[in-house]
């Protein structure tokens, strides 16, 4: 972790960060990590203090990121989209400092929270001496999991130095992946690019403006800046590596993708909260195949399901049992197809669409329909049939107006051409092209159980 830390300092007057139009040294960085963490010894933070902050990526928050780890604290990242379960996530950690960042100022309030109480696996972490994180699962199938991660074990995979990167933060701080990207940007001298905002204009407007050359992101964004047009109104042409993850690719938007970046290569990534990012690398820039692993991860296929044992597991979960065999072992859920050393990702095995008997996976027909005329975005999931267990439902947003019966009759005939009888939707929908993915621009599946 030290070598880290002396590497930004000794960045001199290369561009650390960019945000808004202001341009940040390493040596201006660096003092903004001093004057952080002289406040933080004036408001009493000390080593092993569980210490949250909202807002974005920013000088300030960015400042604060590295005080708090240098000092030894937990740090508790989060962001505006969680304001509704706030209060619940903060107990949940044990929070006793809360900074709230103003997103147009980059000036922070103190709260704090005299009645904290730690979880035992915090007040056990805290023997080690050393800075933690705490990030939260989305919570989608159920109530939020707090994972507590021991910072030096994840920095230890950026000691090797590599090439830097003027990199966009686009992954969100309060995400294991927004923590890792925002990392990798300052470990390897490269510049963190923050952008005003996740839709297309301000993403593509960042990239321009800071001449910014990786975009990691995901597939949902990639295919809402495609549909969007956005990219015709910027100057992409810095961008020379996109990495995506997070979800599957369709492999409809992966060659839009390559006809709109046609000089940036496309890399998918692969990681967990719980076991870190892996690294990747893709058969070829126009695969969805995959070979994950690298020094500090084992991987093996059982019954289709991908397991990874890892060198950078989580301490553990705030407030559920370890998910690790006796072995150290993770079941991540994914299922997969394998083919040598490589494995494309078919979906989340809750997500994986039993009718009678016959495994749908939604990538598949998302893909069809995504290469079908005027399909602007497609979201496939589960829908109970009291005889075949599950069928399929099909949500659909258009690039153009088109009579919702209109557009059920021409997909179905188009589908009834292209795919097998059984994985056809039995049901058409049109909504917005928002409502297909959440605030992390991750397609969101809610797929029913058979009742």
């Amino acid at each position: 972790m030290e070598a880290v830390f002396e590497r930004v300092r000794a960045g001199g007057a290369a561009e650390a960060l960019y945000w808004r139009g202001e341009r940040l040294s390493y040596d201006d960085f660096g003092q903004r990590v001093d004057e952080w963490a002289e406040r933080l010894a004036v408001d009493g933070v000390a080593a092993g203090d569980v210490v949250a902050f909202t807002g974005d990526y920013s000088p300030g928050t960015a400042a604060l990121m590295f005080a708090l780890m240098q000092s030894g604290a937990i740090l508790v990242p989060l962001t505006s989209e969680v304001e509704a379960e706030l209060d619940a996530l903060l107990d949940m950690a044990g929070v006793a400092f809360l900074y709230a960042f103003d997103l147009t100022s980059d000036e922070a309030t103190l709260s704090r929270r005299a009645d904290a109480q730690a979880p035992d696996l915090i007040e056990t972490f805290r023997a080690r001496g050393r800075p933690g994180l705490v990030v939260f699962t989305s919570g989608s199938t159920g109530a939020p999991k707090g994972i507590l991660q021991d910072v030096e074990q994840v920095m230890a995979k950026f000691v090797q130095p590599r090439k830097g990167w003027r990199t966009v933060l686009f992954l969100l701080m309060d995400h294991f992946g927004g923590f890792n990207t925002f990392l990798s940007a300052f470990a390897y001298g490269g510049t963190a690019v923050c952008p005003g905002g996740r839709d297309p204009e301000s993403v593509a407007r960042a990239i321009q403006e800071a001449r910014a050359d990786l975009l990691p992101t995901t597939p949902t964004f990639l295919n809402f800046l495609i549909t969007s047009h956005i990219y015709q109104s910027f100057d992409l042409s810095s961008v020379e590596l996109i990495t995506y993850g997070t979800e599957l690719m369709s492999e409809a938007t992966l060659q839009k993708v390559l006809e709109i970046f046609p000089a940036a290569r496309l890399k998918q990534t692969y990681g967990l909260s719980e076991l870190g990012v892996l690294r990747s690398d893709s058969e070829s820039g126009d695969s969805v195949w995959v070979k994950v692993g690298g020094k500090g991860f084992e991987t093996k296929v059982v019954d289709g399901i991908l397991w990874i044992r890892s060198e950078a597991n989580m301490v553990g979960y705030l407030n559920a049992p370890n998910p690790f065999d006796n072995d150290g072992w993770m079941n991540t859920g994914d299922e997969v197809e394998v083919r040598g050393e490589y494995m494309r990702f078919m979906g989340r095995k809750t997500e994986v669409i039993n009718s009678g008997g016959k495994k749908i996976y939604p990538i598949e027909v998302e893909t069809a329909l995504m290469a079908m005329p005027n399909v602007d975005n497609a979201t496939v999931e589960a829908r109970p049939h009291p005889i075949m267990g599950q069928v399929v439902a099909a949500k659909i947003s258009v690039t153009e107006p088109e009579d919702p019966k209109a557009m059920t009759e021409r997909l179905r005939t188009l589908c009834n051409e292209r795919l097998a009888r059984y994985k056809v939707p039995v049901r058409f929908s049109q909504i917005s092209a928002d409502d297909h993915h959440n605030v992390r621009f991750k397609k969101v599946r809610h797929n029913e159980k058979t009742r």
